[in-house]
């Protein structure tokens, strides 16, 4: 009997593995092939408001404030904020030092977090559409005639742009962040298609100034958009032509918080939430929720049920014998990768399991620091180099 309950446990456990990472994809791209919902694309020319979030921003402020100053969009129709969450190095002095060229800094008499400060900066903006951007990240020329064209369609709320990870290190954990994005661009790309994004890049996105609504401060403010606006029956749309780059996390500590912070954060917005995982209330965007989100958080409790109930089954079995020692030579592999990108070494053929180890080991502690009810609004810049 326990043998037979630990095939079950093994075989709907790698279902459940194969559905995330697998069939969730196809189901999603079968939907935007023989279903899909376009929406209108036209000329728009909208005033707009990009919002810069920036804490202790000093290194690459500057950078970006040129950057942004060089969009191809008519100056008068664009204002750019930078909104300083009680910066204490030099950011706000080289921000006021752009003033004279329009550029208006806001900065809270508190440290209030990013969520909150985003919301202070749309509190302040003008522009019909708001861009939400970060500090570090750089628009291409384009982006805001990329991007709003697809505003011309009235259920369309918040549009996403497309990110770039450049890593000039060439480091394994770049490489592997570069890897996992491809792979989250392509289910953005037929998410869009098929309904509606779930998330977006924090980085790059814009939203109607009417669509948008102040967020609680703990929120993942870039995840919850999108249920913001399809509470109010307006889609979250992917523009792949409005480009982004930013630099990869180079450092794997630095990527393991990253992870952890987020997937913490969209477990909290996701059960405050709730009542949108019915189907018979939000249709495939529910679907998309449980799938990409919910069914990807329980990958690694789903690989720790296989490896113990194939360990059992070893005893009894030749095949599952195999499959445990192979689950055993895999997770070993990760480790020792793990333990070389501690020591700034590239892990060649260590690279690929030692990055799945670490976003599922992200999963673990994000949902382990959710069920504490540990909490997120302050935040410190994350990326460096080696």
């Amino acid at each position: 009997m326990l043998t037979s309950i630990e095939m079950v446990v093994f075989w709907l456990g790698l279902a459940g593995i194969a559905y995330a990472y697998v069939g969730y994809p196809l189901v999603v791209l079968l939907i935007s092939r023989l279903r899909p919902r376009p929406w209108q694309r036209a000329d728009h020319f909208p005033s707009v408001s990009i919002v810069i979030a920036a804490r202790n921003e000093e290194k690459d402020i500057g950078a970006k404030l040129e950057n942004t100053l060089e969009i191809d969009y008519p100056a008068e129709k664009l204002e750019i904020i930078v909104a300083s969450d009680f910066s204490t190095d030099r950011t706000d002095e080289i921000v006021r030092s752009f003033e004279h060229r329009g550029v208006r800094l806001l900065r809270p008499e508190r440290r209030l977090g990013k969520t909150a400060v985003q919301n202070l900066g749309v509190e302040h903006a003008s522009g019909e559409i708001v861009v939400f951007s970060d500090a570090t990240t750089y628009y291409n020329r384009d982006v805001l005639r990329r991007m709003l064209p697809n505003f011309a369609d009235e259920k369309v709320g918040c549009v996403a742009g497309k990110l770039i990870y450049e890593d000039g290190t060439g480091s394994s954990v770049g490489r592997g962040a570069s890897n996992y994005w491809s792979y989250e661009t392509f289910l953005k790309e037929n998410e869009s298609l098929a309904d509606s994004l779930i998330g977006v890049s924090g980085c790059l996105y814009a939203v109607r100034r009417s669509a948008y609504r102040p967020m609680y401060p703990e929120a993942c403010s870039d995840f919850l958009i999108a249920t913001v606006v399809y509470r109010q029956g307006l889609r979250t749309v992917y523009e792949p032509s409005a480009v982004c780059t930013e630099e990869t996390n180079v450092r794997g500590d630095q990527e393991l918080k990253m992870r952890i912070r987020i997937v913490a954060q969209t477990l909290s917005d996701i059960w405050r939430n709730r009542d949108m995982l019915n189907p018979l209330r939000s249709g495939f965007f529910a679907v998309a929720l449980v799938s990409h989100k919910l069914m990807r958080y329980a990958v690694p409790l789903l690989l720790a049920a296989i490896y113990a109930a194939s360990a059992v089954l070893a005893f009894s079995s030749m095949f599952f014998a195999g499959v445990f020692a192979t689950q055993t030579v895999f997770w070993a592999i990760a480790a020792l990768g793990l333990l070389l990108e501690r020591r700034n070494t590239d892990l060649g053929m260590f690279s690929f399991p030692a990055y799945f180890a670490l976003a599922n080991l992200a999963s673990l502690l994000g949902l382990y620091k959710f069920l504490k009810g540990e909490t997120y609004s302050h935040w410190e810049p994350s990326r460096d180099t080696i």
